[in-house]
């Protein structure tokens, strides 16, 4: 009788940072980016851009002579004043002559790109394709995504005549830190990412939230299916280590969600039930300053929207202040069956963590690195003059995984526009990113004995107004595309 055969585990990847693009695993700290759209439009320059951005460095981790330095994960401890990455688009591996059997290798959502996947993504209406400006409103000739970061414009200036002496650049969007980290709508972002046991991040030490697999974002890499990995692109050259990312520009109605607070808080100011929502009597404090209970309510909607109070504590610790005494966590934390944080916040919406969902193996599956920063002019609600500046305002964000249709798609159509995950919101949008439309739309307050109060009115807050799917390519790979030939 033979033996029954075992199969040999197979090895696990080690972790490279030299190989992986820097803006991957761990964010940046410097306060400004600048995105450069670019087109191959010298096929023989762009390689040779390449080939040097891989493989020299002078001061301050800048390329020797023109050309800026690809930034790896293994710079995070490198005081540089500059970082410099690159996406490539689909259209792009075409333009840099990557083989037809190569390019079929890929995924059909990357293939595809993003105005392709509008409807999966919602972006229609206001947020289609066809209303993108320039240079998004010709996909066909956005190759590359370049990002540099720095806290000195005049260093981002530098850069970008570097890039151009190799590339068409289409256009260029710009933003860069605001106070405390904040975004327009008023909200601390970027508390919670993915953690990766392999990477040290001092952002990440209070954290108490499970390790995420390195292949939630590289590919070649365990995932969270047990025994299944999402497809690396051949050759594995050109595959391995590298990342999706969708880089958005997205324009964040700051006017209409302070018009939306304003109108639900005079709406509960006249609702029987609203002492379960914010306790009568009770002061409110704002920034150190004393609020009204109408500006109160304001805040506590606001909370109820996101799942966090605006300056990042979690609803579902301290549901009747955004200054628990004393400070609870940030990040550690799960949603429970009685939670107080409504089920169709935002936060709770996109990041569901242990908490209670249909689909219970889906709960850590669609986790995305996040990275943004917003652009457009300072606004202060209060100043009459910027309510009516009509100025542009909100956020370049990206959103790293291995798998667009298994991540990020997944977590824009089934949980963000269709609130798959519980009965209670299915059929429903998020209110800060989902596709709302005020005749139809409306968001549930949850109260402390259980029951809700529904905002009606609810607009749509965000509005898509160009991006792209890119590749993030490790540093091998992108060697490989400088060596094409023909």
């Amino acid at each position: 009788m033979t033996p029954q055969a075992q199969s040999t585990p197979k090895p696990k990847p080690e972790f490279q940072p030299e190989e992986i693009q820097g803006n991957i695993v761990r964010g940046y700290t410097l306060n400004r980016v600048r995105y450069i759209i670019l087109e191959v439009s010298d096929r023989a320059a762009a390689r040779r851009f390449l080939a040097a951005a891989t493989s020299h460095a002078g001061e301050n981790g800048g390329a020797a002579s023109d050309v800026p330095r690809i930034t790896r994960a293994a710079d995070w401890q490198a005081r540089l004043d500059v970082r410099f990455n690159i996406g490539i688009t689909f259209e792009g591996l075409r333009a840099l002559g990557t083989p037809p059997q190569h390019l079929a290798s890929f995924p059909k959502d990357f293939a595809g790109g993003m105005a392709s996947r509008a409807v999966k993504l919602s972006d229609t209406g206001d947020s289609a394709p066809a209303n993108w400006p320039a240079p998004f409103d010709r996909p066909e000739r956005v190759h590359i995504v370049a990002s540099v970061y720095a806290n000195d414009e005049s260093r981002l200036d530098a850069v970008q005549a570097q890039v151009a002496k190799a590339f068409t650049v289409l256009g260029v969007r710009e933003a860069w830190n605001r106070p405390e980290g904040r975004v327009f709508f008023g909200y601390v972002d970027g508390i919670s990412q993915p953690r990766f046991r392999e990477v040290f991040d001092p952002a990440e030490l209070e954290a108490d939230e499970p390790f995420d697999p390195l292949g939630t974002v590289l590919l070649g890499h365990e995932t969270h299916f047990e025994g299944l990995e999402f497809h690396v692109p051949s050759p594995r050259e050109l595959g391995f280590n590298g990342a999706f990312n969708a880089f958005r520009v997205l324009k964040q109605d700051v006017v209409g969600f302070e018009a939306f607070l304003d109108r639900s808080a005079d709406a509960l100011l006249t609702d029987s039930r609203s002492h379960l929502l914010l306790e009568p009597g009770k002061e409110w404090l704002v920034d150190g300053k004393r609020i009204e209970r109408w500006a109160a309510l304001r805040e506590v909607v606001a909370a109820q929207m996101c799942g966090r109070w605006r300056n990042g504590t979690p609803y579902e610790l301290s549901p009747d202040t955004q200054y628990p005494d004393p400070k609870v966590s940030l990040t550690n934390f799960n949603y429970s069956r009685t939670s107080r944080c409504p089920a169709g916040a935002h936060m709770r919406r996109v990041n569901p963590r242990g908490g209670p969902i249909v689909q219970r193996v889906s709960n850590y599956t669609r986790r995305l690195v996040r990275r943004g920063m917003p652009y457009g002019p300072d606004f202060d609600p209060a100043n009459p003059e910027h309510l009516q500046d009509g100025e542009e305002r909100g956020l370049l964000g990206n959103f790293i995984g291995a798998s667009y249709s298994g991540q990020f798609e997944a977590v824009m159509c089934d949980w963000l526009n269709l609130g798959l995950q519980d009965p209670d919101i299915t059929g429903t949008n998020d209110p800060l990113l989902g596709a709302n439309r005020r005749d139809v739309s409306s968001f549930d307050l949850m109260l402390s004995d259980g029951s809700s109060i529904r905002l009606t009115g609810l607009p749509r807050l965000v509005t898509t107004r160009g991006g792209a799917y890119t590749f993030l390519p490790s540093l091998s790979a992108i060697r490989y595309l400088s060596r094409l030939t023909g």
